[in-house]
């Protein structure tokens, strides 16, 4: 059953190594998957392994799995109602670039929040944000090429992107209550440039929204649609699955770049 497009950044990971036409087909894979989907797995195993990514998902478990008094203590409520930790159907701990003279009393100009009680927890995810801002970038700049934009018009977008107020969100999904409608996360698009989202292995868990005309065009059956509210507005279309793959992320562009 087709799904959605899987896409390797190695060409771009490894520069020394890759030709320009194999960069230059990531680049229209690239393309092609955000003109279409807006959606695609991203395939980082030649950016980071398995291990890391592990890691980063067994410290998220250890903090959800904390008393819910020890996760209230980095609440946002300590914060700017933005950085630290929430809940509503799922729980988050919700991190942001660094600012100068910090404020609490203004929106996101806090400072960001970490739990004590798991050990190696913020330098484990601070060295994940500073890998996922090299690798933003990485991919920002095979879909500028993907654009068609000269090396020149790249440097320039490079130049306003490079400290980019980044978002960095861990999130874990407690079972629902039975009277619950059934969804944690609602349907909604991401406002920034590139949302990477590592998951865990769980099934069935992320849906994507994809036009029924396309959908029709890369077979993508029934068995795979999800009846959901229309939460989508008037667009005609279908959800899917968007299941974990080894070694990928799924990618998705925000309404800044779209």
């Amino acid at each position: 059953m087709a799904t959605l497009p899987v896409i390797s950044i190695s060409p771009y990971v490894r520069k020394e190594t890759s030709t320009e036409r194999e960069r230059l087909a990531t680049s229209e894979a690239l393309h092609k998957a955000c003109r279409d989907f807006g959606f695609f797995y991203l395939d980082i195993s030649s950016f980071a392994n398995d291990a890391e990514m592990k890691t980063l998902m067994e410290l998220a478990r250890q903090f959800f799995a904390l008393p819910q008094e020890r996760k209230d203590l980095i609440s946002i409520r300590n914060q700017d109602s933005a950085r630290g930790g929430k809940a509503d159907n799922h729980e988050a701990i919700d991190l942001y670039a660094p600012v100068a003279n910090p404020d609490k009393t203004k929106p996101l100009w806090g400072t960001n929040q970490w739990p004590d009680d798991v050990q190696s927890f913020r330098s484990t995810y601070e060295a994940w944000i500073e890998r996922m801002k090299a690798l933003g970038l990485i991919v920002m700049e095979a879909m500028a090429i993907g654009l068609g934009m000269t090396p020149e018009e790249w440097e320039e977008l490079k130049g306003c992107v490079d400290h980019s107020f980044w978002v960095m969100r861990i999130i874990g999904y407690p079972p629902l209550p039975d009277d619950h409608d059934g969804f944690s996360c609602g349907a909604h698009k991401d406002y920034g440039c590139l949302t990477f989202l590592l998951a865990d292995p769980t099934q069935d868990a992320l849906q994507v929204f994809v036009p029924r005309s396309l959908a029709a065009a890369n077979q993508m059956g029934s068995s795979r649609v999800i009846n959901l509210p229309k939460e989508e507005g008037d667009a005609d279309g279908i959800w899917i699955y968007a299941n974990p793959l080894p070694g990928c992320v799924v990618c998705n562009i925000g309404e800044m770049w779209e």
